[in-house]
């Protein structure tokens, strides 16, 4: 990897997720802190997080977003426009591509959070640029395990995140990639990239419950 190569963060969620309390202000000291020049904010079923941070940090922040379908979730990056949660996968494919952006499968084999039927994926993946093979969130090794090899199997660019719903997961799992700026030159880079990351532990799925309960009694 040349001089020129950067550490990417891309799947971390704020306070404009309903499961975590993370302030934009303090995600965007604390990639300082960890040397993350890219971070891709992934806030389930928004883009105002992103936007607002896009805003205060434009060259570091991609605008991206968490999907859910019926089946499992998408990540979304260099998006233009946020999609409703809760569509099918086809047709969050299709707002996706009509966005330019580049498509991605979140933590696609843990059984927790991703439902996949053959007929689905054998009907999104020639549309798909990566799968997340490593997610620090996920339970069990064995998980990010089954998508690297699907991954490599298919073609599809190795991603990685550290899923991170509070400020001392952020950076858990990174990739370290030539520099890019829109969907296609991360098309490029991600082919390019060194992942490397460790699993947070169970402990941290209590914390995103706690989020969601503070929230809905405003704590």
């Amino acid at each position: 990897m040349s001089e020129a190569s950067i550490r990417a963060e891309f799947h971390c969620h704020t306070v404009h997720s309903p499961d975590s309390l993370v302030e934009l202000s303090a995600l965007l000291k604390a990639c300082d802190e960890r040397g993350i020049d890219k971070i891709a904010i992934t806030d389930h079923g928004s883009m105002q997080g992103a936007l607002k941070a896009q805003k205060m940090a434009p060259d570091r922040v991609i605008l991206a977003e968490e999907i859910l379908t019926p089946e499992g979730e998408f990540l979304g990056y260099f998006m233009t426009e946020e999609i409703p949660q809760g569509l099918p996968a086809v047709e969050v494919v299709r707002r996706l591509r009509g966005q330019g952006a580049f498509i991605s499968l979140a933590h696609p084999f843990d059984p927790h959070r991703s439902w996949w039927t053959e007929k689905t994926l054998d009907q999104i993946l020639p549309y798909v640029d990566g799968l997340e093979v490593f997610n620090a969130r996920c339970r069990r090794e064995e998980y990010n395990k089954e998508a690297y090899l699907f991954a490599l199997e298919n073609g599809k660019a190795l991603m990685a995140g550290s899923d991170a719903h509070m400020l001392n997961e952020l950076g858990r799992a990174s990739m370290t990639m030539p520099r890019f700026d829109d969907a296609e030159s991360l098309r490029a880079a991600a082919r390019e990239a060194t992942i490397s990351g460790e699993l947070s532990g169970l402990y941290v799925h209590m914390i995103s419950t706690f989020a969601r309960v503070a929230k809905k009694f405003n704590f």
